[in-house]
């Protein structure tokens, strides 16, 4: 490949930003829409097909389970084939489960289809960070930045779907199970991530091969990406990050439908999403410095804590600004707090480590979500409703925090 086809030798910062943006398409194929765009079609496919709470959030329970599959599969894989392409084969598997999704009206079968898009959307969103975590190895001084543009793609995703689901819902209007349009719009979304997907890995192929001074240091290849490291040493940052999973993911699941259940107006609550997902975007630049800074827990205490607050402030009022400030805090951190245990083992962990350490966060990640969107269902389907589940993600999210500022920096940094 000619030199023209890589990063440019003469702006490596220019290339590596470049790159990180394009890249940023893993998250937003995988998680903002795969993952989080359930949660604009839960209620028309609640009415539709008459699910309650319970099994709303069993659907993204199912989800999760599949994410974790997904997790405790990557390693295996990774052993035997480069992240990039397992990547791209985890986005492409993840665009067809989204093409066929609006086909099918079983319960059953629905419960599998989540479970199968979890699974794909792990492959996908662990690889994605393993390659952004080496690009940020070329440019210390913008590691933050450059890790924080890979997890804000998710906020991309997130306000496509805002987007495109009002619009598929109105032309299927008067349509039966009119929701199965919106999903064959994100599919097409999805697949053209996918495509430009494929240029970003051939790119960073290119840099691997040596093509992009500094851009990958050596000790980050795949043949090294799986040693193994003693968790005990960070277990206080897996159980503040697990807790970030029950806590978070109530919010995403339900938070469309309690708008809802609260009387908003649909142009109003899309309009909403659609800002929580350019928060997303804006957040790299915000907690950037924070996780270049700091090497111990305070990161993902802090940001725990905030998302908390954002957690709680709609079960409390339903008045607008509180909504939009709600929505705005917590986009402008979520995906922050994934970015933090990214640069956490960037910072404590030699590159032969990074694959297991983001691994370790993701399997603790996947066990939190697990149990988040069931309870809050479970607890939404009760005289409290969604506001009591919304408390109850809150206080996940609060506890998380004690246990994140609990954990210091190791003896031992990442070169």
């Amino acid at each position: 490949m000619s030199s023209a086809a890589g990063p440019s030798p003469a702006t490596p910062g220019a290339s590596r930003i470049r790159l990180a943006l394009v890249l940023s398409l893993g998250a937003a194929v995988s998680l903002g829409i795969t993952r989080f765009a359930y949660g604009l079609l839960l209620p028309p496919m609640r009415d539709d097909l008459g699910w309650s709470y319970a099994l709303a959030g069993a659907m993204n329970t199912s989800n999760a389970a599949g994410y974790l599959l997904g997790a405790l599969l990557t390693p295996m894989l990774l052993r035997r084939a480069q992240p990039g392409s397992v990547m791209l084969a985890g986005a492409l598997a993840a665009s067809v489960l989204m093409a066929v999704s609006g086909l099918f009206t079983d319960t059953g079968i629905w419960l599998l289809q989540r479970l199968a898009a979890g699974l794909t959307s792990a492959l996908v969103f662990i690889t994605g960070g393993l390659l952004a975590a080496r690009l940020a190895a070329g440019d210390p001084a913008r590691a933050g930045l450059l890790i924080g543009l890979y997890y804000g793609g998710t906020g991309l995703g997130i306000s496509l779907s805002a987007l495109v689901v009002p619009l598929a819902l109105q032309q299927a209007a008067g349509q039966a199970h009119g929701w199965a349009y919106a999903w064959a719009a994100l599919a097409l979304l999805c697949f053209v991530g996918t495509g430009l997907l494929r240029w970003a890995v051939r790119q960073l192929a290119w840099a691997d091969s040596g093509g992009s001074p500094g851009a990958v240091p050596s000790g980050a290849t795949a043949g090294t990406a799986l040693a193994p490291m003693p968790l005990r040493r960070f277990a206080f940052a897996l159980a503040g990050y697990g807790m970030f999973g029950v806590g978070y993911i109530g919010y995403m699941t339900f938070i469309v439908a309690l708008l809802r259940a609260q009387g908003m107006a649909g142009g109003t609550i899309m309009a909403f999403y659609a800002l929580l997902g350019v928060a997303v975007m804006a957040s790299p630049r915000l907690w950037a410095g924070l996780l270049d800074r700091y090497r111990d827990g305070r990161p993902l205490a802090l940001l725990n804590a905030l998302l908390g607050a954002a957690t709680l402030a709609p079960a409390l009022s339903a008045a607008w600004p509180v909504v939009l400030a709600s929505g705005i805090l917590f986009g402008a951190v979520f995906l922050s707090v994934v970015a933090s245990t990214t640069a956490w083992v960037r910072h404590n962990l030699p590159p032969a480590q990074w694959a297991a350490g983001i691994g370790a966060f993701t399997i603790v990640f996947a066990g939190g979500q697990i149990i988040g969107p069931t309870v809050v269902g479970w607890i939404a389907d009760g005289p409290g409703g969604l506001e009591r589940g919304f408390v109850v993600s809150a206080l996940a999210l609060w506890i998380g925090a004690v246990l994140a500022l609990r954990q210091g920096a190791l003896h031992r940094a990442a070169p």
